[in-house]
C-alpha cells in the first residue's frame, strides 16, 4: 500500500465536474483533469464525431428497413413464381388442345402424329417447367404412342425414357415400367447399349424399393447386354451387384458361384486383376455363412488356383480363420479374426474392398448361428 489518502478527486471532462469525496481523508485534494487521458475534442472534431454518428445512424435505420421489407420481397416473388407455373401449365395447356385438335382431324399434308406429337412435346416442356410431373408423364406417354403410330420406334423409346424421368418424382415403379416399354423398343432395332443403361437403372430402381427378386432380374438383363456389346467392366459390376442381392436373399450358393466367375473374368485383364482378392473374400463370406466349414477350405484350394498370390493376403488369412473358428466352435475365435482385419480398414479402404454393409450382415449372421451352435452344445452338456 502506497498510504496516500485522497480527500477529494475533481475530474473534469467537456467543462463539467464531478466529485467523489473520500470520508476522513487526511491529505491535500487533487484534481484529476480527464483531459491529460482524453484530450477534450476540438470543435473540427466533435463535427467530424457528429458526421460520422449521424452516418451510422442512417445505415443502421436503412439496415433495419431492408429486413422489415424482405419478407414481403420475398412474398412478392413467391407469388411471382407460383404465378409464372400457372401461366406454363396454362400454356401447356393450350399445346395440349392443339394436338388434340391435330389428332382428331384429317391430315391431307404431312402427317398428323409427327405434328401432334410436336405440339405435345412442347406441351410436355410447359408442364414440366410448371413442376406439375404427373401431367408431364402422361403427356410422355402420348408423345410415345404418335411416333408408334408413326413407326419411329426410337423416337418412341426415347419419350417413354422422359416419361420416367418425370415419373421418378413421384411413382418409382411406373418410371421402371416406362423404362421397360423403352427397353423393349430398344432391343428391337439393335440399339443393345441403351437397352442395357436402361436395364440398369430399372434394376437400380427397383434395388432402391427394396425389390430385390425385380432388381435382379433387370440387373442380369444388364449384365448380359454389356457382356454381348463387349463392356466386360460394366458386365462385371452389374453381376457384383447380383451377386450382392443373391447374399441379402440368402441364395448363398448362387452368390458365391458368381462372385467366381467375375474374379475368374477379372484375373486376366489388368485393369481389374486387383480387385479379385476383395472378390474372393466376398464369395468366401457366402460360402461361411452356409454353414460348411469343409466347403469353404476347399474353396479356399480353388481360389488359389484362380489367383496365385490369394494365399498371401490379408483375405486368405481371415477366410482361413473364420473357417478354423467355425470346424472348431470357437465364438471367441471367430470374433478376434473379424476384429483384426478390421483394425486395418484404413488400409483396405484405400484398395477398394472395405467391407460393405451386406458383407457385415452376413459375418454376424454367420457368428450368430455358431453361438447358437455353441449354446446347443452346452445345453447338452
Amino acid at each position: 500500500m502506497c498510504g496516500v489518502h485522497l480527500d477529494q478527486i475533481t475530474i473534469h471532462i467537456g467543462g463539467a465536474a464531478l466529485f467523489t469525496r473520500v470520508p476522513g481523508g487526511t491529505q491535500p485534494s487533487c484534481d484529476l483533469w480527464a483531459h491529460h487521458i482524453w484530450p477534450v475534442p476540438t470543435t473540427q472534431e466533435s463535427a467530424r464525431f457528429s458526421r460520422s454518428l449521424a452516418a451510422v445512424r442512417t445505415a443502421a435505420i436503412g439496415s433495419s428497413t431492408r429486413h422489415r421489407d424482405a419478407a414481403p420481397e420475398q412474398r412478392a416473388r413467391e407469388r411471382e413464381r407460383e404465378r409464372g407455373m400457372g401461366d406454363n401449365e396454362a400454356r401447356g395447356d393450350d399445346f395440349e388442345k392443339k394436338a388434340d385438335q391435330k389428332l382428331s382431324g384429317w391430315s391431307f399434308f404431312g402427317n398428323k402424329y409427327e405434328d401432334a406429337a410436336d405440339l405435345l412435346d412442347k406441351t410436355g416442356n410447359f408442364f414440366k417447367l410448371a413442376k406439375n410431373w404427373r401431367r408431364a408423364a402422361a403427356v410422355y406417354k402420348r408423345i410415345a404412342d404418335c411416333h408408334l403410330q408413326g413407326d419411329s420406334k426410337h423416337e418412341a423409346a426415347s419419350a417413354y425414357v422422359e416419361a420416367a424421368n418425370c415419373y421418378k418424382k413421384f411413382s418409382p415403379p411406373d418410371a421402371a415400367q416406362a423404362l421397360n416399354n423403352a427397353v423393349n423398343l430398344f432391343l428391337e432395332i439393335g440399339r443393345l447399349n441403351m437397352a442395357a443403361r436402361y436395364s440398369k437403372d430399372i434394376g437400380e430402381i427397383y434395388q432402391q424399393e427394396q425389390d430385390l427378386e425385380n432388381a435382379a432380374v433387370y440387373l442380369s438383363r444388364a449384365a448380359d447386354l454389356f457382356d454381348s456389346e463387349g463392356q466386360s467392366s460394366q458386365a462385371n459390376t452389374m453381376t457384383q451387384k447380383i451377386a450382392e442381392i443373391y447374399a441379402q436373399l440368402e441364395k448363398y450358393q448362387k452368390a458365391t458361384e458368381l462372385f467366381e466367375e467375375i474374379a475368374r473374368k477379372s484375373i486376366n485383364n489388368n485393369l481389374l486383376k486387383y480387385s479379385v482378392r476383395g472378390i474372393l473374400l466376398n464369395a468366401g463370406i457366402c460360402q461361411l455363412c452356409r454353414g460348411d466349414p469343409v466347403a469353404i477350405n476347399n474353396s479356399l484350394e480353388r481360389y488359389q488356383d484362380i489367383d496365385p498370390t490369394f494365399s498371401g493376403t490379408r483375405e486368405y488369412k481371415l477366410l482361413a480363420d473364420l473357417a478354423a473358428s467355425m470346424d472348431e466352435g470357437d465364438v471367441a475365435k471367430f470374433t478376434d479374426a473379424v476384429k483384426e482385419f478390421d483394425s486395418m480398414t484404413r488400409l483396405v479402404l484405400s484398395i477398394g474392398i472395405l467391407p460393405d454393409p451386406w458383407k457385415t450382415t452376413l459375418l454376424l449372421k454367420a457368428k450368430n448361428e455358431l453361438k447358437k451352435k455353441e449354446d446347443d452344445e452346452d445345453d447338452l452338456t
